[in-house]
């Protein structure tokens, strides 16, 4: 497997980072939620609206349980937020807990504003997140305008984080042998499906890091998978000349392989460079079979554009803004922005594979 993906190009290589720390306190690191909606009004969910900081994302539901004595299954969350940082998002709960949203306040959480709605809130009912970003300690005698202009006009590599993959890779070790039929026994079905979504996202990485490398970025390849902007249905590339001016409007973009039994086929020249990725790391279509839904496959952008990107210096650092569709990784801007490795947890991790795109 190629662990090389798990650090993927950089876009600017060339331009010199500020370096920096973050998350040198929870509040430098800050996470809103744009939910896909608000709630109604009626119903028999309770949605709270709720600041967090310094609770790790696997114990948020099961406090939220606790202090309201019902099962973690009742409480409903669209994604995972970071533990350092100061979050903000939805959850649901039954409606009978209303009297007592009051107990909820206190030990890292806060209720900001409550309302009922008519379903539980589930993994991937989120548009993105809003970040607001301090790095503490960066060089102030490096300009990383070019950096932040560079991306604001050809938009963002929508790559995994390296979180995704693990310590040293060990998620996606685990993949290849669940790929291969020898997971160990008793592994929990949740870190199961992990392990297959680490390869499918690896693989992706591997794909989009080859586009890269090849200059094929912002280029439209006959038979492509191309996707609406921001979001929208799927169609394969006929006629290159037709679609790059589409693309270059911002109307469409590119979509790479989550690969799987299902994924969207790609033709052509597009066909073979994904084909490629597989067989060099040993696979092929037939090995993500005999899954169930687990690896069904799908589509990502390769790209994402960011609207609102806004930064300045402050005085205790530079201070980055910005909103990401789900799924996509802050660490990645921080990596351009910062050129060091960033720690592991800076992320958006709320992605649903069979959610992407």
């Amino acid at each position: 497997m190629n662990h090389a993906a798990m650090t993927p190009p950089l876009f600017t290589p060339e331009l010199a980072g500020i370096g920096g720390r973050i998350r040198v306190r929870d509040e430098d690191f800050e996470v809103e939620e744009v939910p896909s909606y608000e709630p109604s009004g009626s119903g028999d969910h309770l949605y709270l609206w709720v600041e967090k900081r310094g609770i790790a994302p696997e114990f948020f539901a099961r406090t939220i349980a606790q202090k309201f004595q019902i099962s973690p299954g009742a409480v409903g969350t669209a994604g995972l937020k970071d533990r350092h940082a100061v979050t903000r998002q939805w959850v649901s709960v039954p409606k009978e807990c209303a009297p007592n949203v009051s107990k909820l306040d206190g030990d890292g959480i806060r209720v900001l504003k409550s309302g009922f709605h008519t379903n539980k809130l589930k993994p991937g009912h989120l548009k993105g997140n809003r970040f607001r970003i301090l790095i503490r300690d960066a060089d102030r005698s490096v300009n990383p305008d070019a950096i932040l202009e560079r991306i604001r006009t050809q938009g963002m590599p929508n790559f995994y984080g390296p979180q995704r993959f693990g310590r040293d890779g060990s998620t996606v070790d685990l993949g290849m042998q669940c790929l291969a039929g020898k997971a160990p026994r008793r592994i929990r079905p949740f870190l199961f499906r992990f392990a297959l979504s680490a390869v499918q996202s690896l693989l992706f990485n591997d794909y989009l890091a080859r586009r890269l490398r090849d200059g094929l970025f912002r280029t439209v390849l006959l038979g492509d998978v191309m996707t609406k902007w921001p979001a929208g249905g799927m169609f394969v590339t006929k006629d290159v000349a037709a679609e790059q001016p589409r693309f270059d409007a911002r109307e469409i973009v590119t979509a790479g392989p989550m690969f799987g039994k299902k994924t969207f086929p790609a033709e052509a020249v597009a066909a073979e460079r994904e084909a490629a990725v597989l067989s060099d790391n040993k696979l092929s279509p037939a090995s993500f079979g005999g899954f169930g839904k687990l690896v069904l496959g799908t589509r990502r952008h390769n790209l994402v554009y960011l609207d609102d990107l806004a930064a300045a210096w402050e005085p205790d650092g530079f201070r980055l803004s910005f909103t990401l569709p789900a799924g996509s990784y802050a660490t990645v801007l921080l990596r351009e922005v910062m050129k060091t490795d960033v720690d592991d947890e800076a992320a958006a991790p709320d992605d649903d594979e069979e959610g992407d795109v």
